[in-house]
């Protein structure tokens, strides 16, 4: 089990992980979900022991990474967003390499590497140079490596970045038939690569967790929203329409010439359409368009983790 207490990591000035604390349990794969910036890859950094924290401390297996980072780094395999391969070394040699460095020769060597090179696909390659491989056999590669000491934890960055469509399914099926024997935590700034993929999704948003659950249980607080989408001319102040119920929220305006698009969000129980009508009648706004729709998972991710004043 993975337990992250009060965990915060600032630079300087700048707080990237802000005061957060989740738990992943045994066998679980972990979305772990936000924009670039967020403080994803800060905090795997440091659930790998490769960072300090400044504040705070996470537990894995009953270690800490303050005083047992050394035994931990045994039961993890780590993939960074940036995978760090030898591109002179052909897919053998970096991995003989690599389970060297982990004490892994020998025989124990060659019973491993026919292991991984099959769950990884790596066959055909084995014999060739990294630096001739497409991105998705040298994500494999890295996979491979990431692997290859049978860790009980995987924790994976970015995996699919730069990938072509195919690429992406072989990776997803990969990390989701490696998911069935050990825990995995995956990041990602994707939604739709954390919905195809983990079992449960924490959103990040500067910092901070914005939210923690099965997509059904994160949704669940949305899926009573309405969004009501307009656009109007002459609507110099649209501040009245935020008085026309309780429920009613301005969530968005953008102003394009003469021409501005509103988005109001409330309870799917009400209908307030009528009500917008009558106000933008009554301060002589034109209405251009009007429609509306439940709350997306891309809307739902937006909204989690949009900045002030609007900037996503």
């Amino acid at each position: 089990m993975i337990k992250v207490e009060h965990l915060t990591k600032n630079y300087g000035n700048l707080t990237a992980v802000d005061d957060i604390s989740f738990e992943v349990r045994d066998g679980e794969i972990l979305g772990f979900l936000g924009p670039n910036g967020a403080g994803k890859s800060t905090t795997l950094r440091i659930m790998t022991s490769y960072l300090t924290p400044t504040a705070g401390n996470i537990y894995i297996n009953d270690m800490n990474v303050l005083d047992d980072s050394l035994n931990i780094r045994k039961v993890i395999g780590y993939l960074p967003e940036n995978n760090p391969l030898y591109p002179e070394m052909t897919v053998y040699d970096f991995l003989r390499f690599t389970a060297a460095v982990r004490g892994i020769e020998g025989n124990a060597f060659t019973i491993r590497l026919k292991e991984v090179s099959e769950l990884c696909g790596l066959k055909g390659v084995i014999q060739k140079k990294i630096s001739e491989l497409s991105k998705g056999y040298r994500q494999r590669t890295g996979l491979a490596q990431a692997i290859f000491h049978n860790p009980e934890i995987l924790i994976l960055d970015e995996p699919t970045t730069g990938l072509d469509p195919n690429q992406i399914v072989e990776i997803r099926n990969l990390i989701k038939q490696l998911g069935k024997e050990k825990t995995v935590v995956i990041s990602s700034h994707i939604l739709q690569e954390i919905q195809a993929t983990a079992d449960r999704m924490i959103i990040i948003n500067q910092g901070k967790i914005a939210a923690d659950g099965t997509i059904d249980e994160i949704m669940g607080s949305f899926m009573g929203l309405t969004r009501l989408h307009l656009e109007v001319e002459n609507a110099d102040d649209v501040s009245p329409l935020s008085k026309l119920h309780p429920d009613l929220k301005i969530v968005e305006t953008l102003s394009n010439g003469p021409v501005r698009k509103i988005v109001l969000e409330y309870p799917n129980k009400l209908d307030l359409r009528k009500d917008v009508f009558k106000c933008a009648v009554a301060r002589k706004w034109e209405i251009l368009e009007m429609t509306r729709h439940r709350t997306s998972l891309e809307d739902m991710f937006r909204i989690l983790t949009v900045k002030e004043g609007g900037e996503a």
